[in-house]
């Protein structure tokens, strides 16, 4: 089968990082709005669903594929949130386990499939492996976001200018001192996910909490239609065309 990622461009990473603040605000409005237990049983099934689909299409099929992403965003942050708000495990520590959980993920790959590169995925297995790293960078980005902004005191705008700057590293690295180019995606992916939900955060939570207050569910609409009018572009213009013909070539 052909690859079944997108080509990076920029607008990947615009997407990406949209889809990342979505998954934080949305699973915050949810699991506040609505039973915990059934938000989050809801949310798993919507992204058993999504990634049904994924897997059964033979090709990258944008809607499809950020769909997958999206739950996996919003069902990600959940399982962050349940280690620490349910169990206890402070950040730190939650962090620290997700990280050595995903590096563990990576050694799996590569020793099965000699590659880590995102332009290799046409494998069902593959697939599987770049998922479940999928997954694990959303957990481990929610727990790192949260213990710079509470942990460590740092707020959650602070914590986004943080991340920012952090994401610089990789595209300097690549740019300028011939930084691996698989090394330098998988950490400026793994950065994007507490850089978009530190400022969602940010945006959504009250004054009072260091944020703008304008509401979880509000922000996660706004960033719902965003990401919509991305993968309409992605679905109908020649950037999607592009993506999907190099995806297949």
């Amino acid at each position: 089968m052909a690859d079944k990622v997108p080509h990076v461009t920029a607008l990947f990473w615009v997407v990406k990082v949209l889809t990342t603040a979505m998954g934080e605000t949305g699973s915050d409005f949810l699991v506040t709005t609505i039973e915990p237990v059934i938000a989050v049983g809801a949310a798993f099934i919507l992204l058993a669903g999504t990634l049904a689909l994924q897997f059964r299409t033979r090709r990258y099929v944008p809607a499809i594929y950020w769909a997958a992403a999206g739950m996996v965003s919003v069902f990600g942050t959940m399982a962050a949130d349940i280690v620490h708000v349910q169990f206890g495990i402070p950040y730190a520590i939650s962090t620290a386990v997700f990280a050595v959980a995903l590096a563990g993920t990576f050694a799996l790959w590569w020793r099965s499939e000699h590659t880590l590169s995102i332009h290799s995925i046409r494998t069902t297995r593959r697939e599987a492996f770049y998922w479940t790293t999928v997954l694990l960078t959303f957990a481990l980005g929610t727990a790192a976001g949260d213990w710079t902004a509470n942990a460590l005191g740092l707020g959650y705008l602070m914590s986004g200018v943080l991340f920012a700057a952090l994401i610089a590293i990789p595209a300097v690295g690549y740019g300028f001192f011939r930084l691996n180019a698989i090394v330098a995606f998988w950490i400026a992916y793994i950065l994007t996910r507490p850089l978009g939900a530190s400022f969602a955060d940010w945006l959504a939570v009250s004054p009072g909490r260091g944020g703008a207050g304008f509401g979880t569910g509000t922000i996660t609409v706004v960033l719902l239609i965003a990401i919509v009018g991305c993968v309409v572009v992605l679905s109908t213009t020649s950037i999607g065309e592009k993506a999907a013909a190099y995806s297949q070539g």
